[in-house]
């Protein structure tokens, strides 16, 4: 991953870009802030909970599809075990997807877990369990994101490369069919 985000291209969905950040943004700074203006732990907890799980919709549900043009979700089948399911674009439109919008989504999603693991140290430290558990919830709901899409790449390539398999094979062979009808 390149940590410097793409050069001489804007973004293609500015507003989704907005919202895949600001539910991010706000959760963390509300969970910061908010012992400077709450004593009380109880809407701590259920604002930052709600602001996380408000970003986690929204990335799951809305950015993900826009910027990088893959979904996810999980089922639990006939016996009980739980099953990934993956929807991403046709390769000719993943081709098109934008370079910024895609460095983006990619670098928040792994950048506020990573914040949310580092105030959870921070917590535990400070021998803060109710805080523990505000950001425990969050950070489950970052990696449940990381997980599901990271699963959710993986299996496009592979579709990827079983097109790119197919379509070769299909040209080779019908390379070797028309050398054989000259003959």
């Amino acid at each position: 991953m390149d940590l410097n985000p793409p050069a001489g291209e804007n973004y293609a969905h500015p507003v989704v870009c907005f919202f895949h950040v600001i539910f991010k943004a706000a959760a963390l700074a509300f969970y910061i802030l908010s012992a400077l203006f709450f004593d009380s732990f109880v809407i701590i907890f259920v604002v930052t909970v709600l602001l996380a799980a408000l970003d986690f919709w929204v990335v799951k549900n809305v950015s993900g599809r826009i910027l990088v043009g893959l979904r996810w979700w999980n089922e639990i089948n006939e016996e009980g075990e739980s099953v990934w399911k993956f929807e991403c674009l046709d390769q000719e439109s993943l081709a098109r997807i934008n370079k910024k919008d895609s460095w983006l989504f990619w670098w928040t999603l792994y950048l506020t877990a990573v914040l949310w693991l580092f105030l959870g140290i921070f917590s535990l430290v400070r021998f803060q369990a109710d805080y523990l558990l505000v950001v425990g919830v969050c950070l489950t709901l970052s990696i449940a994101n990381i997980v599901g899409f990271t699963k959710c790449r993986k299996d496009a390539k592979k579709q990827l490369q079983a097109f790119a398999t197919e379509t070769l094979a299909s040209r080779f062979s019908s390379t070797v069919q028309s050398a054989f009808t000259v003959v």
